[in-house]
């Protein structure tokens, strides 16, 4: 039961995910509201990468950030990183369909060089904090990229504010 609500909820918002990321223009890709904040490009290429977190989350019980090896890829281009994103999310969607129930409440542990980055807490837990709620606090900072560059960006839980005005 715990696994399939996951998956309901992991579908959903993958196509929120896929709407924001294609949304993107190339032209911003190097836009960065601020020097120290990552540009739209390598915030994007961040999103798509957190689908390859499934495997370590859920399939060890110590996920060693340390010596992870992220791979942000060509984000020249906003066609690419949207490809690593789908090609992260199927391989991020066959873990989680075959994730057990059962192994939900397994401590799970994320260290760096020996030590506790995160509390060891329930799998469950780490996935709703850790793959999704941190997705989705990436997903708004993509979105005030976008629009503090001036571009448009879909509705994701319901329109925009422009699209709301056009309706009018």
């Amino acid at each position: 039961m715990i696994v399939q609500s996951l998956l309901g909820e992991f579908m959903h918002e993958a196509e929120n995910t896929r709407k924001i990321l294609n949304a993107i223009p190339d032209s911003a890709l190097e836009y960065r509201p601020q020097p120290h904040l990552w540009s739209t490009g390598q915030l994007a290429s961040h999103i798509a990468e957190v689908y390859n977190w499934y495997d370590p989350t859920f399939n060890l019980d110590e996920f060693d950030m340390g010596t992870y090896k992220y791979d942000k890829g060509d984000i020249s281009k906003t066609a690419n990183i949207v490809a690593r994103f789908e090609e992260n999310l199927d391989n991020a969607r066959k873990v989680l369909e075959g994730a057990k129930d059962e192994n939900m409440m397994t401590t799970w542990r994320m260290t760096m060089g020996g030590q506790d980055i995160f509390p060891a807490m329930p799998r469950a837990v780490v996935v709703r904090g850790f793959l999704f709620n941190h997705l989705y606090h990436h997903r708004g900072e993509l979105v005030m990229h976008l629009r503090a560059g001036g571009h448009r960006v879909p509705g994701l839980y319901g329109p925009t504010y422009e699209e709301s005005q056009q309706q009018q």
